[in-house]
């Protein structure tokens, strides 16, 4: 344990921006949605984030070099913070959009100094450790700020001022903590075409669960809020769908781990698009209703992104660790994206059951490619295939922290990618 120490105050910042950004994102669909906002605007704003989120993944490297972590990581954290207050002073969908775009770019850079961070202070053998809890920090501090919202209210000041805070405060134990500023890393190598061929149905995974995931963060707080919810409601129901998925993404990991993965993404994600039919069907305006079926929606949909890369990466010859798992998360942006757009431009037209008649819409094209893809080729075999891993996507640099596959050998780098 004395080896984690140094990397707690990492940690700590990790928690409390990993907080902030999740609440930001149901805030500004709830607050929008009252400000009388339409979808599809709401949903700009959402298409708005990614498209950041993608261009400070490709960009943020290139800044530390330049400076450095500690100087890169506080120039983010203050615009970012300037831009969370300036949401709430410019209270406009266009200005909206434009400062979202902004918090994309800073929240990948942010993530991915403190992994990249993470990742150059870690030992091997603690690398699990870090992971595991990195993992329980996400999901504790995404739920938990959720319920600032009802607290301090969706619709003044307060909440904007406590996110600023948040991401704030994120700088102290950074500035404090650090002792090493290590070497800026050399940039992650991507190669779509080539991880493209190393597994297409793993791509294609990433591209349609950005596509669904991203129209499911962005906008359930506006499905909730239009079928009459309260903001503790609204807020409730964004929390268990992301607890739903962190509970069962171990379990369908390990079934993963001893059947062919295909047949488990399958599984999974037949069972996102009978959960999503349900909510737009069945549900109704319901909240336990609502909630017990958001539950089962997450179980199933949030797991698919780990479950196709673990899939890609079985395919992967050694040392392709990050090589595949940052194209993929590019992958992953480009479908998120689209998402929140096309799914508010549904919800407009024909009302808010539709982002899920859009999400059911959505896993039904990719199971028929997973059942296409089972088709015209052979399965991983068992000695080949590696451990499951639950990926975040908060930086392409979470890849480094994962454990190495068995075939990577003991001495491999756990950040070097293949030449």
């Amino acid at each position: 344990m004395s080896s984690l120490k140094p990397l707690i105050p990492l940690l700590i910042a990790a928690g409390i921006l990993l907080g902030g950004n999740g609440l930001q994102g149901t805030l500004i669909a709830l607050r929008g949605a009252q400000e009388g906002f339409s979808p599809s605007l709401i949903g700009l704003t959402g298409t708005s984030y990614f498209l950041g989120f993608l261009l400070g993944c490709l960009t943020i490297t290139r800044m530390m070099k330049a400076v450095g972590h500690v100087r890169s990581f506080a120039t983010l954290a203050a615009i970012a913070s300037a831009a969370t207050l300036l949401l709430v002073l410019m209270i406009d969908p266009w200005s909206w959009s434009v400062l979202r775009f902004v918090s994309g770019i800073c929240f990948a850079g942010l993530f991915t100094v403190m992994e990249s961070w993470l990742n150059s202070g870690v030992n091997n053998k603690d690398r699990a450790q870090v992971l595991a809890l990195y993992r329980i920090i996400d999901i504790g501090s995404v739920t938990g700020a959720q319920f600032l919202i009802p607290v301090f209210g969706a619709d003044g000041f307060a909440i904007f001022a406590i996110m600023s805070i948040m991401i704030t405060l994120s700088l102290v134990p950074v500035s404090l903590g650090d002792r090493s500023n290590p070497t800026p890393p050399a940039e992650v190598k991507l190669d779509l075409a080539r991880v493209w061929r190393i597994s297409p149905l793993g791509c294609f995974g990433c591209v349609a669960v950005g596509v669904t995931n991203s129209a499911f963060r962005s906008l359930s707080p506006v499905y909730a809020e239009q079928i009459g919810m309260s903001v503790t409601d609204v807020v409730t129901f964004v929390s268990v769908g992301i607890i739903g998925g962190a509970i069962i993404q171990y379990p369908l990991g390990y079934l993963s781990d001893r059947w062919d993965r295909r047949k488990v993404l399958l599984v999974s994600t037949v069972g996102s698009l009978v959960m999503a039919v349900a909510l737009a069907t069945v549900a109704g305006s319901n909240p336990f209703m609502n909630f017990a079926l958001v539950f089962l929606f997450g179980s199933f949909a949030m797991p698919l992104y780990s479950l196709s890369a673990a899939h890609a990466n079985d395919r992967a010859q050694k040392g392709e660790f990050v090589l595949v798992n940052a194209a993929l998360m590019l992958f992953y942006s480009f479908g998120a994206v689209a998402g929140p757009l096309l799914a508010s431009f549904a919800m407009q037209s024909f009302g808010p059951q539709w982002l899920f008649v859009f999400s059911a819409t959505v896993y039904l094209i990719f199971s028929a490619v997973i059942i296409l893809r089972m088709t015209v080729r052979a399965p991983v075999p068992a000695e080949r295939r590696g451990r499951f891993t639950a990926l975040l996507r908060t930086s392409p640099w979470f890849a480094k922290l994962a454990k190495r596959r068995p075939s990577d050998g003991p001495g491999s780098d756990p950040g070097a990618p293949s030449a």
